[in-house]
């Protein structure tokens, strides 16, 4: 921990010590608070970097997909505002033929968890064994569970230590944290969404490009398959941002359904969805792949392998036929109007992500629960024209005293001008490993 703090390399001993005392409990959280902080503040060397990763992976086991006939593939995101890409993407990768073992993780900092939206389907189950998700992604192709006890053990307790002591925005943090869990899996190929932008931890893109390639360079270690795909993470995706309301859209989506305020998800989707097929051997290019995948959300294969998974899984599968009726409904719900005319220039994705957070979406403290039914439903998105008094998003929530909090944190991030903006690409940049 002083050695850190006073910028001194580490070695693997060293990291091992530390990784192996604190998931033991041998090294309480204030002290694990106080490396922590000083490995964000001095920063990891890409030697170090791979140390933590690799004592994180080794701290638990590493499961053995070999029973699963071809290759598996998955797909991470470094974390966005109505990110919910992977609810979609697992399925359709699936319904085209690829082997999907999915390990997500819960909300942190202004950005919702895979696995709290999951959980908003009653009875849907998260926490299986070992064996059940391997067995499942063997008979359906695809699993979508949270960290076991057995993998990566170190990562579950750094993880979730780093969202409450302001250390989620570190690089090496973030390579060592995802790397740990994908090599844990035991996937052979993975496609990274690397999120830039005022949304994501990496606002900037050259901070999103040292973290692909960070995380390119411990896979390539390992010997995966890999692609990184930096994308835009200033505006929000799609037009929902909570845990119902995002899995609400879901259905929809792979129902075929596409509007102008969603085509950005489907756009990504389609776009990772095309890597993951081509690096998982199921098409010859990621052009084809993508195209297999358009395919799928639209003749409704897609839902078919959601529902599918929901119901190996233990949720209600009527989700995928009325969500409306099935999720959790907000008590309470407001309007926001716009107090201008013109165009939405500036919607930004942290200021939305934290409002959300305000409404009981997302986590104020480690122990906070979240509240399925909360969230926002946007109803304008940057490029959009707008009316004065038109309504440009809607609250939901359970609690009337979070109203107000939450209604200032939007509009703090709302900018409407009169000239049209010229809007940045979705995607920036692929790299592969």
């Amino acid at each position: 921990m002083s050695k850190k703090r006073d910028g001194k390399l580490l070695t693997q001993e060293e990291m091992e010590f530390f990784v192996s005392g604190f998931t033991r409990g041998e090294i309480p959280d204030y002290q694990a608070s106080a490396f922590l902080m000083a490995s964000f503040l001095k920063g990891l060397t890409p030697k170090e970097t791979s140390f933590l990763a690799s004592a994180m992976l080794h701290s638990g086991e590493i499961l053995s997909l070999a029973s699963v006939p071809g290759l598996k593939v998955d797909k991470h995101s470094t974390g966005g505002v109505g990110d919910g890409i992977s609810l979609a993407l697992a399925p359709l990768a699936a319904a085209c033929g690829a082997k999907v073992p999915m390990i997500s993780g819960r909300a942190l900092g202004h950005t919702g968890g895979t696995l709290d939206k999951l959980e908003s389907i009653p009875g849907f189950r998260t926490d299986l064994s070992q064996d059940r998700f391997i067995g499942q992604v063997k008979d359906i192709g695809v699993c979508m569970i949270g960290q076991t006890a057995e993998i990566a053990p170190a990562d579950k307790k750094i993880y979730a230590l780093r969202d409450v002591t302001g250390t989620v925005e570190s690089i090496p943090l973030i390579s060592a944290s995802i790397m740990s869990k994908k090599l844990a899996e035991g996937a052979d190929a993975l496609v990274l969404d690397v999120k830039t932008g005022s949304g994501a931890f990496m606002r900037e893109k050259k901070d999103a490009l040292k973290l692909a390639k960070s995380m390119l360079d411990i896979g390539r270690r390992s010997r995966k398959k890999m692609a990184a795909v930096i994308t835009d993470m200033n505006q929000p995706l799609g037009a929902a941002v909570g845990n119902a309301l995002e899995i609400e859209q879901t259905v929809r989506i792979l129902s075929g359904q596409e509007s102008p305020l969603t085509r950005d998800f489907v756009e990504l989707t389609e776009v990772l969805g095309g890597w993951m097929l081509f690096l998982g051997g199921v098409a010859k290019t990621s052009v084809e792949g993508r195209e297999r995948i358009r395919k799928a959300r639209q003749d409704g294969s897609g839902l078919a392998k959601f529902k599918e998974m929901v119901r190996a899984q233990g949720g209600e599968p009527a989700v995928c036929d009325r969500p409306q009726d099935i999720l959790a409904r907000a008590s309470i719900r407001k309007t926001l109007v716009s107090p201008w005319k013109g165009f939405v220039n500036v919607l930004e994705a942290r200021s939305v992500g934290i409002a959300a957070l305000l409404l009981g979406a997302g986590r104020r403290t480690q122990e906070s629960s979240v509240d399925a039914s909360a969230g926002i439903l946007l109803h304008k998105k940057a490029g959009d024209p707008v009316e004065r008094g038109e309504s440009v998003a809607e609250l939901f929530t359970s609690r009337q005293d979070w109203v107000d909090g939450a209604e200032k944190t939007f509009f703090s991030g709302l900018k409407i001008t009169k000239v049209k903006p010229r809007l940045p690409r979705l995607i920036h940049q692929i790299l592969r490993s």
